[in-house]
This record gives C-alpha cells, structure tokens and sequence, in this order.
C-alpha cells in the first residue's frame, strides 16, 4: 500500500481496466492497472481450468523503472487453497513466503531463490499483464531494443517458481495503437508475435489470450 500511495503523491495516475479470454487451456482474466510515472500497480483475477477449475487472484506492485517490489498469488480449487507473496529488494534479492492446504496432486509451491540473481519481474503462467513490464521498461513498444531478460516464472496453479529466460524483439508498428513484439522463451522454442497497445498492455497473445473488446450496442 505504501508504493501505491507515494505512486499518486506527485504524479497524475492513469487507470486501466483489460479482460482476456484464453483458449487453451479454457479461461479468463481481468485486471485493473494503475501507472504513474515509472511505476505500475494491477489487481487481477483470472478463472482456470487445468488440471481442474480454479480461481486466481494477484496483486503486483513495481518501483521505479517498472522493477517489481511485490506480486501476491492466491489460488483456490475445489477443496484446495494456495499463496504465494513473493518480494524483490532494492538490492536485487528475492523473497518468499508460501502456504498450501488441501488435497491435490501439484507441485510444491515456490522454489530456489538463489536461482533468480538478476532476475527484475515474475512472469504470471498464462497472464498476459505480466509481459508489460519488460517491454515499458525497455521502451520495445516505441521500437527500443533490449537484452535477454531472466524471469521469475511462476506455474500456474501449483506457483512453483522456475528460472525462465527470455527474449522480446520489437518488430513492427501497426497504427496508432498496436505494437508487434515477438516473445521468445529462449531453450524451450517457445516463440509468439505478441500485440501490444500503445500503453504496453497486451492485446493479443497467440496461444494464451486475446483481449475482450467490448460490445457495440446494436450490432
């Protein structure tokens, strides 16, 4: 909250609020984002349903240069709750906190720490909002270029915790509002042109989500 409150001290703040639609695996998710400045703060919920239905809630909160300072994940199943609270110094050290109750077959959440040296952000499984901060940072969405990044993954919805490197190339700019970035999990040949609008919120994401556009009244 003390992030939050000094993002709004000085600064006029822009809000957003996005839904996805995913196919595979079914879902959706909504998020509620806040910038100001450098910083960044989003609420999100999102409805999955492998290995069986459940609910995601998170909260992120990034510093200055859109470095995250805090994510909290929870998830709910059918007779099953999960928490991550996962946290980034200033001086680049990671943190975490987790609780687990309830009977499923997943993995274990959170993971090594010491495996993150240099990593800046999580990267949410199949949350496109996670995907912003990289690309504001490093300006991709205005055709900057950037180095490959090492992100903190986290599963969904077992939030296990996985080193994953990363690489974002900008390659084109369509109109006013939507920008193409190709996504690459760099050793795994995973690889995506990614859309994203002039803010650096994701629009399309093939594979994972597409954005909901809202209705016209009469068509």
């Amino acid at each position: 909250m003390g992030s939050r409150l000094r993002m709004g001290t000085h600064r006029a703040v822009k809000r957003r609020s996005v839904a996805w639609s995913k196919d595979a695996p079914f879902g959706a998710e909504f998020a509620a984002v806040e910038f100001c400045g450098d910083h960044l703060h989003a609420t999100g919920i999102a409805i999955g349903s492998s290995p069986q239905t459940y609910r995601l809630d998170y909260e992120l909160t990034t510093g200055a240069g859109y470095v995250t300072e805090r994510v909290t994940v929870s998830v709910e199943g059918n007779g099953w709750k999960r928490r991550l609270d996962l946290g980034r110094s200033s001086a680049g050290i990671w943190t975490a906190e987790t609780s687990d109750s309830g009977d499923i077959d997943l993995p274990a959440p959170g993971g090594d720490l010491s495996l993150f040296d240099g990593a800046f952000d999580p990267d949410l499984g199949l949350s496109p909002l996670f995907n912003t901060m990289p690309v504001l940072r490093h300006r991709l969405h205005d055709g900057q270029k950037a180095d490959d990044f090492l992100m903190v993954w986290i599963s969904v919805p077992d939030l296990a915790l996985h080193p994953s490197p990363q690489r974002y190339t900008h390659l084109e700019k369509r109109g006013e509002d939507e920008r193409v970035i190709r996504f690459e999990a760099v050793g795994d040949g995973f690889v995506a042109d990614l859309v994203f609008d002039k803010d650096g919120l994701v629009v399309d994401y093939p594979g994972i989500a597409t954005r909901v556009r809202p209705s016209v009244a009469g068509s």
